[in-house]
């Protein structure tokens, strides 16, 4: 035998004993977690409903329910030793202190749409705490405010508020079937986002279990914890039961319009105007741009929702997009809520019930998302030749955002999302395909495209937005990862507040307890690039 030969043996036995080894732990990690869990549970005939383990014969059904990207949809893809479905909020509690007293790590799912799967999968042994038993909403017209629990959806959310008034809304974002929870943790942007800011922007309380089963509010868990998590991820900080937020006033007519080009229609030209424009327009015009390729063209969707009458909308975007030609065809009347339906693609005559369906068939499929922020208008000949790349795939497409208006007078510190003044637009890539077998194709055109865009893009760092989550821009390691490591990733999202989020990280789990891929580290040494975290500024609670 040469050493070749017997290095290759010893390293293949070695990986058999350590996989054997993790496996034991694991399983006895499991078995520990489970009998603790059950004997926090008060009625243990209802154990069986709450504790969905391997054996469990809804644990399939339940684990693939909310999984959203069939990237994750597979054979190989790591499962949990168990799924906790938590119908009250002492459940939860429960669950916390079981996984850190039996050493098995949690991952925290409200609506599964995680881009990168990190609400369910982990490379560690771990359980689900999957909330959407916790789904909630009471809704105070009196006092324009709502509490929602986070197993709840937006769509459940905007039918409740819809439910008690046609004149109230609030600003998060268009695809129904996401969870409350991890949107408005990671900011939440909507087609209101110029009139009133994002869904954390108007967080007024929040409930939630901290690493030591504690249930905290807003006063009790303190104003540093409460910044984190509006817009730093909740994920990295316990388990939000619930937000108490504020509604928002729209009037009872809205106007929608919508206007589609081709590239060989003018469409370069008139994004080009659109860049200079969309950020400027009063902020009661949303004016986004959704480009796309197909038939071997570059199409490029022009929707605006107004908040008032057609005759006002088409004079606002005639006045400063005559470009677009927009005519009152193109525009149709409808209330606040309607709105909602058409941005998720129902018809206007649809009954609002069916945003209460948290599994539209429409949001499932494989896909690779990135995110980049536009700080200068990109020019022709760099729009020309992203058109070259978009078209090697029909099923890519762009979705550009505009920024300006409330989101423009809001400070970069005053939550932890980070990317407000100096930005024109906010651009989510995206590429769908329907088969397992081409998703190294799809995810190579997907970084090829990334890549082409960064001249066009903010630098220093390259920003990205965190619910577009994205693990292209780095990971932790699998136990502590220092400060310079996550920073890779986290200065992408959160830019200067990433050094504030790791200071109550620090805070408030020590231990990092709660981690994931992308979750903020804890700065053991009580450092952070040289300086001691708690002299920066921010009182200890």
């Amino acid at each position: 035998m040469n050493m070749e030969t017997f290095h290759v043996k010893l390293f293949s036995l070695l990986f058999i004993l350590l996989n054997s080894v993790w496996s034991t732990t694991s399983t006895s990690n499991s078995e520990s977690f489970v009998q603790c869990f059950s004997s926090h549970i008060q009625d243990s005939n209802s154990s069986n409903e709450i504790i969905l383990t391997r054996t469990s014969s809804a644990y399939p059904s339940v684990l693939d329910f909310s999984i959203h990207n069939f990237r994750f949809l597979n054979n190989s893809t790591p499962k949990p030793e168990a799924i906790i479905t938590p119908f009250d909020e002492s459940q939860v509690q429960a669950a916390v202190i079981c996984s850190k007293k039996s050493g098995i790590q949690i991952r925290i799912r409200s609506g599964g749409h995680d881009y990168e799967g990190l609400s369910y999968v982990s490379r560690a042994p771990f359980i689900i705490i999957d909330l959407f038993n916790l789904r909630s909403i009471d809704v105070d017209i009196k006092n324009e405010s709502a509490w929602v629990k986070s197993g709840a959806t937006l769509g459940e959310l905007y039918y409740n508020i819809a439910q008690k008034s046609r004149v109230y809304g609030f600003p998060a974002g268009t695809c129904p079937t996401v969870g409350v929870g991890g949107h408005i943790s990671g900011g939440g942007v909507g087609a209101i986002v110029r009139k009133y800011g994002l869904a954390s922007d108007n967080v007024i309380d929040a409930r939630i279990v901290d690493v030591n089963g504690r249930i905290l509010d807003r006063k009790s868990m303190g104003e540093e914890l409460f910044w984190a998590i509006r817009g730093g991820g909740g994920s990295s900080f316990g388990v939000i039961l619930a937000w108490k937020l504020r509604l928002v006033p729209v009037p009872p007519t809205v106007t929608v319009c919508d206007v589609t080009k081709t590239k060989e229609q003018g469409a370069t030209k008139l994004l080009l105007k659109w860049q200079n424009i969309a950020d400027t327009l009063p902020e009661d015009l949303y004016l986004h741009s959704i480009v796309g390729s197909s038939n071997n063209t570059i199409t490029i969707a022009f929707g605006s929702l107004f908040l008032g009458r057609v005759d006002k909308a088409v004079q606002v975007i005639q006045e400063n997009f005559p470009e677009l030609n927009l005519e009152s065809s193109h525009c149709s009347e409808m209330s606040w809520i309607q709105s909602v339906l058409n941005s998720s693609g129902y018809s206007m005559q649809e009954p609002l019930e069916i945003l209460l369906n948290r599994r539209q068939l429409s949001y499932y499929y494989f896909f690779k998302a990135k995110s980049d922020y536009v700080t200068e208008p990109i020019s022709e000949a760099g729009l020309e030749g992203l058109w070259h790349i978009l078209l090697e795939a029909n099923t890519s497409y762009m979705i550009l955002t505009p920024y300006g208006g409330k989101m423009s007078e809001i400070s970069d510190s005053e939550i932890a999302f980070p990317h407000r003044k100096g930005n024109k637009y906010e651009i989510q890539y995206m590429v769908t395909w329907g088969d397992g077998k081409d998703t190294k194709k799809y995810v190579g055109f997907m970084r090829r495209l990334y890549a082409y865009m960064a001249p066009y893009v903010s630098k220093s760092p390259r920003a990205a937005y965190l619910n577009y989550r994205d693990l292209d821009l780095g990971r932790n390691s699998y136990g502590n990862t220092s400060y310079a490591q996550a920073s890779i990733w986290g200065l992408k999202y959160f830019k200067n507040n990433f050094r504030r989020l790791v200071h109550v990280k620090t805070l408030v789990d020590p231990g990092n307890f709660f981690r994931n891929e992308q979750s903020i580290p804890v700065c053991s040494s009580g450092k952070v690039e040289g300086q001691q975290i708690y002299g920066l500024g921010f009182q200890d609670r």
